[in-house]
C-alpha cells in the first residue's frame, strides 16, 4: 500500500470516529479536528469558548501537532494554564495542498500516539 493511500485510509477512519464521538451527524473536518486537539491539550474540560480562545486553542494545537517535526518547541504556562510555544524552524512555504498532508499526516501521529485508531 502506497504512502498517500495508507493516509487516506487512516484519515478516513479518524473522519469516522471522532465524528461518531464528538459531531451531531456532519462529519468533522480538518478544521474542526485541530479544534479538537486544541481542547485536549488545554486540558480544561468541556466548556464555552470565546472567539479569540477557539483561535489560540487552534494554534495550541497546530503547534502541538508540529513539536515532533522541528517546527515548534513547548515553552511555558501562562497564569491561566495555557501552553504556548516557540518556534523553532519557520514553517517552509508549502502549497496547500502540501500542507493540508503535513497536517493531516501529523494528526494521525498524534491519535496514533494514543493508540485512538486501535
Amino acid at each position: 500500500m502506497s504512502k498517500n493511500s495508507n493516509l487516506k485510509e487512516k484519515w478516513d477512519l479518524l473522519v469516522s470516529k471522532l465524528t461518531d464521538q464528538f459531531a451531531d451527524g456532519e462529519a468533522l473536518n480538518m478544521d474542526g479536528i485541530i479544534y479538537l486537539i486544541g481542547i485536549q491539550e488545554l486540558g480544561q474540560g468541556h466548556r464555552s469558548f470565546k472567539k479569540d480562545e477557539k483561535m489560540n486553542l487552534m494554534h495550541i494545537a497546530i503547534c502541538k501537532l508540529l513539536e515532533p517535526y522541528g517546527y515548534y518547541e513547548f515553552d511555558f504556562f501562562d497564569d491561566d494554564s495555557w501552553p504556548h510555544y516557540k518556534i523553532i524552524t519557520e514553517l517552509p512555504n508549502l502549497k496547500p495542498g502540501e500542507q493540508s498532508v503535513l497536517i493531516k499526516e501529523a494528526i494521525i501521529n498524534y491519535f496514533d500516539a494514543v493508540a485512538y485508531l486501535e
